[in-house]
């Protein structure tokens, strides 16, 4: 059973635990550096209005995955940058489906009119993941380089509420 609920910042350990495992493994996401549960204690507490951070779990409370929305000064007003991390070997089940679900409904109801997503191009799943909910792509970043080094390209997809 997963269960999808607001993220808070009693949740900033687990959370910053399953992203550093993303990171470490490397290719799916553009951040290269661990993150601290301080990290994410700070963004939400700190995060803007029109901001909506949810959680999945497990039965037993463990976080499978989380996602999140939140304004971008490189967008227009009525849009919001999207981002998604769901726990490695636990994709394809279902948990991502339910993480948007949620997180569209509060985009809807913060007046957002789209969501963006920024995905690296070599990242299949991520790409994968997002066009199966509908988002298009409209623009390709070309040569953009990581805090580590690595240069890549980034796919930018919207969906429209």
């Amino acid at each position: 059973m997963i269960h999808i609920r607001r993220a808070g910042a009693l949740d900033a350990a687990p959370m910053a635990e399953l992203l550093n495992a993303i990171i470490a493994e490397g290719g799916t996401t553009a951040m290269t550096e661990p993150v601290t549960r301080a990290h994410f204690e700070r963004r939400i507490a700190t995060a803007p209005d029109r901001s909506a951070w949810h959680l999945a779990e497990d039965a037993g409370g463990a976080v499978l995955g989380f996602q999140y929305i939140v304004p971008n000064d490189a967008l227009p007003p009525d849009a919001c940058e999207i981002a998604t991390f769901v726990e490695i070997g636990r994709t394809q089940l279902g948990i991502g489906s339910r993480l948007f679900a949620a997180t569209q409904d509060a985009a809807r109801q913060m007046g957002y009119a789209w969501i963006n997503a920024t995905i690296r191009a070599d990242n299949s799943g991520g790409l994968a993941y997002y066009q199966s909910r509908g988002f298009e792509t409209y623009a390709r970043e070309n040569g953009i380089q990581l805090k580590n080094g690595l240069t890549v390209d980034r796919i930018r997809t919207r969906f429209d509420l």
